[in-house]
């Protein structure tokens, strides 16, 4: 496989970068540092299967239309996305196969499954999201979050997201609340509550280190190479 890395200065860059070794055959980083380029201009045309972006949600346009200049795949890691740069990963897969996922951790995906089948079991029980993690987190609640939500929806279509209750007013019955806790170094932990009166079940994912979210982008960057144009996730990886 041949990558081009997007954010490669980066946390989870460098962690990538340290995977792939020399299955990368270009690096951009706003920083400009180690000598990486800025920009993809200066970066110019690399023979590259897949780029992949974990940068800043706000670089999404950029990256994709570097990966149609080039003819590769895009695997989108990033998160907080708002809606327009959403519809730009949307049609951008109308040209180019796109991964995008707010979580690249296995555990995660399979943590889905699990949410939806919870859910259709118990289907008037009451359900929760709690998500946690560091400090530095600026967007709440997390992209994974979201995932989860977006998951139980598919088998609860009626339900509404309620994140971060406050105030007065009972808690309707479609509604689905998400909670973001923010403290220390948390890497992240994410719990599903799920309760029907007469009793409760909790499903929780828990993050020991960063390494597993570089290990899960290798994974679907590989997933990718040679794909039609499409959207693809997790769900589409787990098979």
């Amino acid at each position: 496989m041949r990558a081009v890395l997007c954010g490669a200065n980066g946390a989870m860059g460098k962690l990538i970068g340290a995977i792939l070794g020399n299955e990368i055959v270009g690096r951009v980083s706003i920083d400009g540092e180690n000598n990486v380029p800025k920009t993809f201009a200066e970066l110019g045309k690399v023979d590259a299967d897949v780029v992949i972006d974990f940068s800043h949600h706000t670089a999404v346009s950029d990256v994709l239309a570097y990966a149609k200049e080039i003819g590769a795949a895009a695997v989108i890691g990033t998160t907080g996305h708002t809606a327009e740069e959403k519809a730009v990963i949307t049609a951008a897969a109308e040209e180019i196969p796109v991964f995008f996922s707010g979580n690249m951790s296995l555990g995660i995906a399979v943590l889905c499954r699990l949410a939806k089948q919870a859910a259709a079991a118990f289907p008037d029980a009451d359900i929760e999201i709690v998500e946690a993690h560091h400090i530095r987190k600026v967007d709440a609640p997390s992209g994974t979050a979201l995932m989860l939500f977006n998951a139980i929806k598919e088998v609860r279509p009626q339900a509404v997201a309620n994140c971060g209750r406050s105030g007065e007013g009972k808690r309707t019955k479609n509604e689905i609340g998400i909670h973001a806790l923010r403290m220390g170094n948390v890497v992240g932990i994410h719990e599903i509550h799920i309760h029907t009166g007469t009793q409760s079940l909790t499903l929780k994912h828990e993050s020991g280190s960063r390494a597993m979210l570089a290990d899960g982008a290798v994974e679907a960057a590989r997933f990718m190479v040679g794909k039609s144009a499409g959207f693809y996730n997790m769900e589409n990886m787990l098979g």
